[in-house]
């Protein structure tokens, strides 16, 4: 089951700083929602274990992270992929573009695209996008409050 999730935010920071957290594990730790780890494996790719609770179920999801298509500092693409054991799978990305508005603040606009399978596509298409629209909107929200503090 697939789904588009599409939304901007404005960000109090210049854009190299935007730029610089979003290639920041520590950062992204810290602001996508559930997160419990985010390991650096490469430039390119991240280990990243993410517990969710969607509808009843609760799950844990360890997969990677990956970066793509990157054009410092405007603009790249981020893919994820977890596996929830028995709950099912999730899989998606986001393109990210950065464009500034004035040197001290920046546009991020997200196109994200999800999959998810197994028990938790079950829930109902319409359980599953409210929560991923949910989930998306509190990670750009909380990053653009860190970045832009």
């Amino acid at each position: 089951m697939a789904l588009v999730i599409e939304g901007e935010e404005r960000i109090a920071a210049p854009l190299q700083k935007v730029w610089e957290a979003l290639n920041d594990p520590e950062v992204l730790k810290e602001t996508i929602p559930g997160c419990q780890s985010l390991e650096k494996k490469s430039d390119t790719e991240m280990g990243a274990t993410v517990v969710l609770k969607i509808g009843p179920i609760k799950a844990t999801f360890n997969g990677e992270v990956t970066l793509k298509n990157l054009n410092p500092p405007h603009s790249y693409t981020i893919q994820g992929e977890g596996k929830g054991g028995i709950a099912g799978f999730a899989k998606g990305g986001a393109d990210v573009t950065l464009t500034a508005d004035g040197p001290e603040a920046t546009i991020l606009r997200y196109a994200a695209k999800a999959d998810v399978g197994g028990k938790i596509a079950q829930l109902g298409s319409r359980l599953i996008e409210s929560t991923s629209k949910k989930l998306a909107g509190q990670f750009f929200s909380s990053f653009g409050q860190k970045v832009g503090g």
